[in-house]
């Protein structure tokens, strides 16, 4: 795991703060570097790509984005460490890349806590706002929340049931809760970058993942693995993230500016999110290449009391009062 010396960490922290301050002074524009691991026809692709396109047309000439989709510039692995040394200024990793960082922020990988996104749009106007600024002390400073969607589990099996999966090896994000997860239905989790997820799978490396429609039809997960489960059984959202001192460091009509931009990109991400797992979802039934099943909702059910128990795995890590608060979000009747 990576970790910073402390006076290696002061140091970039300094030089991040000194490249706008720089930048402005000299007349050249402020260069932001905006990597990420997915494809562009994914909601956070394409919100990296608005982002860019209004902060361009607004500062014109006095801020350049520079857009890395794929894992282009840097992986899974790398990303982070690469923000704080501000080799690149924002990044918008999955929720569940940050547990090193807080501990808190693990409540977004229990699964079954949302039933909705708009349970989650409820949280994160709430208490998770104060999830975003809880890092600013370890150089990161989050400055807004992006969806994705909720997951669906794949497999080279049909999974009905928990027991369906007993035995299988699935990729999975490096977060603890999720490790937990798959244990609970005593399958077996593999650590793996997003981007070895399509030859790990083909290759028999892993048997299985979990991930959005989005995610799965633009890496053509369709193509190597037969069957999708609708479980809708956990979160995939992002963070949008940036290097504390690099933007405490921009002049302070530049920042102002790229905040009201970063918030109505938000929106308009969060809002088409939906419409495109949707239609990527359309994409992989028309390819006829697996078939996706459909649970009932007695199914459901016992795959959420197989999973459940993970939440107290992680509630004194996490919090019970947000772990709570986060249920209360559902607004269940």
């Amino acid at each position: 795991m990576f970790k910073l010396s402390r006076a290696l960490f002061c140091a970039a922290a300094l030089l991040a703060a000194g490249v706008a301050q720089a930048a402005e002074s000299t007349g050249n524009p402020i260069i932001i570097k905006f990597a990420h691991v997915v494809a562009e026809n994914t909601p956070k692709g394409q919100g990296a790509l608005l982002f860019k396109k209004l902060a361009e047309e607004r500062l014109p000439g006095r801020v350049k984005v520079e857009v890395y989709p794929n894992s282009s510039l840097f992986g899974d692995g790398k990303e982070m460490e690469a923000l704080l040394l501000g080799d690149v200024q924002m990044l918008a990793p999955s929720l569940a890349k940050f547990e090193q960082y807080t501990k808190k922020i693990q409540i977004y990988d229990l699964p079954f806590l949302f039933d909705d996104l708009a349970a989650v749009d409820r949280f994160q106007a709430a208490e998770g706002k104060q999830l975003l600024t809880s890092m600013q002390g370890k150089g990161i400073l989050g400055l807004a929340y992006w969806h994705n969607g909720l997951k669906q589990l794949s497999a080279n099996k049909p999974l009905h049931e928990p027991k369906d999966a007993r035995g299988l090896k699935f990729r999975v994000q490096a977060s603890s809760v999720l490790e937990e997860q798959f244990k609970a239905m005593r399958a077996n989790p593999r650590k793996m970058s997003f981007a070895e997820v399509y030859q790990g799978l083909q290759t028999g490396t892993v048997n299985g993942t979990e991930n959005t429609w989005s995610n799965y039809e633009s890496q053509k997960v369709n193509e190597v693995q037969k069957y999708f489960t609708e479980s809708n059984h956990g979160l995939i959202d992002y963070m949008v993230i940036t290097n504390a001192s690099f933007w405490s460091g921009l002049p302070a009509d530049v920042r102002g500016e790229l905040e009201t931009i970063m918030a109505e990109v938000s929106v308009e991400v969060n809002k088409q999110a939906e419409a495109l797992n949707q239609s990527a979802r359309q994409k992989i039934v028309e390819a006829r290449t697996s078939e996706i099943i459909e649970l009932t909702p007695e199914q459901r059910q016992a795959w959420r009391d197989t999973m459940r128990p993970v939440w107290s795995k992680f509630e004194d890590e996490i919090g019970a009062d947000l772990i709570k608060a986060a249920d209360a979000a559902n607004q269940r009747h």
